[in-house]
C-alpha cells in the first residue's frame, strides 16, 4: 500500500478549507489502497518523508514567498532526505493573495535540489478566496492518491 504524506500550512479558516478539501480528495471512497498522513510543517520531519511514496505540499504566499514554517520544514528535511527521497512524486498548492509566482519559484528551487518529481503543475490559488479553490484542491488530492494507488507515480 503506497503512503501519501500531506504537509500543509493552514493558518486561517480559508486555508483550512483547502487542506480539508485535499484530504477529502485523497480519501475518496474509490481509493482504497493508499495510507494518508497529514502534518503541519512544524510537526513533519524526515521520518515522515522517508515513509511516503507521494507528497502533497500546501503553503500560503507570505511576503511574496513561501510561509516561513514551510521553509523551516524544507530546511529541516533537506539533508536527511536528500539521498533517500530522490524521485519522490509531489504535488504543490499555493494560496496566494497576489500571483503566487515568487512562492512557486522559491518552492521549486528547493524541491529541484531534492530531485523530487512533479506529479502535476503547481496549483496557484491566487487573488480573492472563492469556493472553487476547494474543488481544485479536492481534485488535486484525489488525483495524487489515485495515481499512487494505480502505480502511475
Amino acid at each position: 500500500m503506497p503512503n501519501l504524506l500531506i504537509v500543509a500550512h493552514a493558518p486561517s479558516d480559508n486555508t483550512r478549507i483547502l487542506l480539508d478539501a485535499v484530504v477529502r480528495g485523497a480519501s475518496h471512497p474509490d481509493i482504497n489502497a493508499v495510507a494518508l498522513r497529514i502534518k503541519a510543517p512544524l510537526e513533519a520531519g524526515p521520518d515522515d518523508l522517508i515513509w511516503a511514496q507521494g507528497l502533497i505540499l500546501g503553503t500560503t504566499e507570505n511576503f511574496g514567498s513561501m510561509a516561513g514554517l514551510m521553509k523551516d520544514f524544507l530546511e529541516r528535511i533537506y539533508y536527511p532526505c536528500l539521498e533517500k527521497t530522490q524521485g519522490l512524486p509531489y504535488a504543490l498548492y499555493i494560496r496566494a493573495g497576489n500571483d503566487g509566482l515568487g512562492t512557486r519559484t522559491a518552492m521549486e528551487r528547493i524541491i529541484s535540489g531534492l530531485r523530487w518529481q512533479p506529479a502535476q503543475p503547481p496549483l496557484l490559488l491566487a487573488g480573492e478566496f472563492h469556493p472553487g479553490f476547494a474543488a481544485s484542491c479536492e481534485e488535486l488530492g484525489q488525483t495524487m492518491a489515485a495515481g499512487l494507488e494505480a502505480g502511475v507515480f
